[in-house]
């Protein structure tokens, strides 16, 4: 077996483990939600009308307001939505398991031994082994 379908298969592993199916199935939920994809839906709108003010010569500072307070808005009910709320929590944990899987990765091609490298929990301030910030 080659190393990358060595990497399919750590990739159908990933599949498999709880964190993923937890992630797929909030995801599935947040997909479901019509009042969370309506709040989505009308924040992106109020996102570009207000990117589209921002590009006018005679901005209307009164509707940039009222732009950015409807997106202040939209975004904290978005955000405080029960099917988002887990679904953020299921993303980070996901994420948190890839980033940890592509520390070892780098670590290894960095010549550490696969058998003891560890990945750093924090922030370590060197970016050379990190598997990005999350």
């Amino acid at each position: 077996m080659d190393i990358i379908e060595m990497t399919r298969e750590l990739g159908k592993a990933l599949q498999t483990d709880d964190r993923y199916t937890a992630y797929m199935l909030a995801k599935q939920a947040n997909d479901n939600d019509t009042v969370l994809q309506a709040l989505i839906n009308g924040f992106e709108n109020m996102r570009l009308q207000l990117n589209e003010e921002l590009a006018k010569d005679d901005k209307d500072t009164d509707r940039i307001k009222e732009l950015d307070e409807g997106i202040k808005s939209n975004y904290k009910q978005i955000m405080s939505n029960k099917n988002m709320i887990v679904f953020t929590a299921a993303q980070n944990s996901l994420e948190s398991l890839v980033n940890n899987m592509n520390q070892i990765i780098t670590m290894c091609a960095n010549g550490e031994d696969p058998d003891t490298c560890q990945p750093s929990t924090g922030c370590s301030g060197s970016c050379a082994t990190c598997g990005g910030c999350g």
